[in-house]
């Protein structure tokens, strides 16, 4: 008998037809990740596995735009696959994947090695809507402020904390800070070993399921050795807003600077562009309705 999902119905049907059409073909699923990309689709292995096991399903535009796309790869119908996806509810959520989150870090990240056996599980409770980071380039031309504020939503009842992972560059040269201005003090750790430092910030309140709330936070690193020449932000899922500001210091102004995306780790940047600096030596990037990945901006310096 074939390996077909444990589940009825519509779910069920789509991971078989799925399935089949690719054993048919014999493609593997990096050959359908390379053809989603070649279209402009950015889809992780682990999402297209699990569209096959039956573990989860296209949900999102996206998803459902490399629904049409693989129809006629795959040599099925137009309508064969879309046909069978049930409608959600109006808010329903997609549970949390853990290999997604594994997928855009990659395998024994910093992240990963700082959180142990709870890294494919952390912030499981939240997603995040809108996240907004001011950083800030010393005359060292070193990152040595980070500034955050972002919007989340619970995903299941009783959320009380966000937990936040940052990697600096010479964070074993100096102290790190992490600090909320508001409320009790976030329980904080550093990995001095991994340049790295994790913290669970505690929310205004514990949230139910579809409630929000708004965290903010600084992060301050005391170190004057080394250079910077980047910051990145990985997303595991759908985002509304992301807003990066990285703003220089007048002695530290960089020759350069652009702004990229990367689908997946490993991936060379995609759609990177010049990001010119404004009067305020601050450069920015401001994507919309973001798919998981890293977004990020670079510098170069003149020496």
């Amino acid at each position: 008998m074939p390996n077909t999902p444990h589940t009825d119905g519509p779910d069920a049907m789509f991971a078989a037809v799925f399935k089949e059409a690719l054993r048919r073909r014999g493609l593997p699923l990096d050959r359908v990740r390379d053809h989603l990309e070649s279209y402009g689709i950015t889809l992780s292995l682990a999402t297209l596995s699990y569209w096959q096991s039956g573990r989860s399903l296209p949900e999102k535009p996206q998803s459902l735009r490399a629904v049409d796309v693989l129809e006629p790869f795959l040599g099925l119908p137009s309508g064969a696959l879309r046909s069978l996806l049930r409608r959600r509810p109006r808010g329903w959520v997609p549970q949390h994947d853990p290999a997604a989150v594994r997928d855009v870090y990659g395998e024994n990240s910093v992240v990963e090695q700082v959180l142990g056996d709870a890294f494919p599980y952390f912030n499981a409770g939240l997603r995040r809507l809108v996240v907004h980071e001011a950083v800030n380039v010393n005359e060292h031309r070193l990152v040595d402020e980070i500034r955050v504020t972002t919007a989340v939503r619970a995903v299941r009842d009783d959320v009380r904390h966000l937990t936040v992972i940052h990697t600096l560059d010479a964070a074993r040269d100096g102290a790190v800070d992490l600090v909320v201005p508001h409320g009790p003090p976030p329980s904080v750790r550093s990995r001095p070993e991994l340049n790295s430092v994790i913290a669970e910030i505690p929310l205004g309140r514990r949230l139910a399921r579809n409630e929000t709330a708004v965290v903010e936070y600084t992060l301050r690193a005391a170190a004057t050795e080394g250079v910077s020449h980047h910051h990145e932000r990985r997303i595991t899922a759908p985002l509304r807003t992301y807003l990066l500001q990285v703003r220089f210091h007048p002695s530290a102004v960089p020759s350069r600077c652009w702004h990229y995306y990367r689908g997946h780790l490993g991936a060379e940047p995609r759609n990177r562009q010049l990001a010119p600096l404004d009067g305020f030596r601050t450069a920015h990037l401001l994507p919309m309705k973001c798919p998981p990945g890293a977004y990020g901006m670079e510098w170069q310096w003149t020496d």
